[in-house]
């Protein structure tokens, strides 16, 4: 386990690095700046903004710099756009806002997803695997950017009982309507495929002699068919877990909670290309950690695989 956990943190590594080389390149050879705008800026002016950046440097030359700073100071630079705010600075601003209200989402989406589809497949073709069934597509039906303004006029607007934006230091009130809108269309997503896997483990053979032996079907769903059942919602997950981490741009954008996904597509807009990069190396090696977590759960799920 410890010598695949290796290898795969190495291999990680050149991953990031290629990630962080591609985004540069395209995000410096994209057209416009940071610093163009409808009336332009006089050449000494330009210059000497380029300057106090470095973007007057050769190509390799700023490459070579941003990945030391990286790398020995774990420094992102400053904000093209932003003044007197560093890349590390909005990220540390943002990032703990998204992992608050993306981890409860995540949190949301599995226990109640799990909990309808193991439901649904236990009752099958019953009163409940249809209602179950039902309230699954319904909120595969209803992505964030649908449910955000759903929320806000029922909750906000009509019966006034819940702040329509803002995050005043997480308070329980300002947390429940983004984390309903993140976290309603993966549940969905969710419900579906454990339904569907839990039909098809109950259905095999194990679980049959399982009945055979005269065990009871509590202890068949829990002892036996739940790890099994698991692995394809398992693989879901993994993906989900950074997206929700992440936060998402509709979420930030309704309820104004000031996550990470807003500074993300602001600084696309503004071509704050630091911002931008800053927060695509953060997501890529999300993604290549969290891919390595779900791998490794795989084992405990599954015994057969071995590392």
């Amino acid at each position: 386990m410890l010598a695949y956990v290796a290898r795969r943190l190495l291999v990680a590594v050149p991953t990031i690095l290629l990630l962080v080389v591609a985004s540069f390149f395209l995000m410096h050879t994209a057209p416009g700046g940071p610093f163009t705008s409808e009336r332009p800026l006089p050449p000494a002016v330009l210059a000497n903004i380029q300057a106090q950046y470095g973007l007057d440097q050769p190509l390799w030359k700023q490459l070579w710099d941003y990945l030391y700073n990286i790398v020995v100071h774990f420094d992102f630079g400053p904000s093209f756009v932003q003044k007197d705010r560093s890349v590390n600075d909005i990220i540390a601003h943002g990032f703990p806002i998204s992992l608050t209200y993306g981890s409860l989402s995540f949190l949301a989406a599995s226990v109640v997803g799990i909990a309808l589809g193991i439901a649904a497949a236990i009752r099958h073709n019953t009163w409940i695997d249809y209602i179950a069934v039902s309230l699954g597509i319904a909120a595969q039906a209803l992505p964030n950017f649908i449910m955000g303004p759903i929320l806000i006029l029922t909750f906000t607007l009509w019966l006034g009982i819940l702040p329509g934006g803002g995050w005043n230091g997480g308070q329980w009130q300002y947390l429940i309507m983004p984390v309903i809108a993140l976290s309603t269309s993966y549940m969905g997503n969710i419900a579906r495929i454990t339904r569907s896997s839990m039909l098809e483990i109950m259905n095999s053979n194990f679980i049959r002699t399982a009945r055979a032996k005269g065990l009871p079907t509590r202890a068949i769903i829990w002892r036996h068919a739940m790890k099994p059942t698991l692995l394809p919602v398992v693989s879901y997950l993994g993906p989900v877990f950074v997206y929700v981490l992440t936060g998402s741009v509709f979420v930030d954008m309704y309820f104004s909670t000031g996550g990470l996904g807003a500074s993300y597509v602001s600084s696309a807009l503004t071509r704050d290309y630091a911002v931008l990069l800053g927060v695509t190396i953060l997501y890529g090696a999300l993604t290549v950690i969290v891919n390595l977590l779900t791998d490794l759960a795989y084992a405990w799920f599954d015994p057969k695989i071995r590392y």
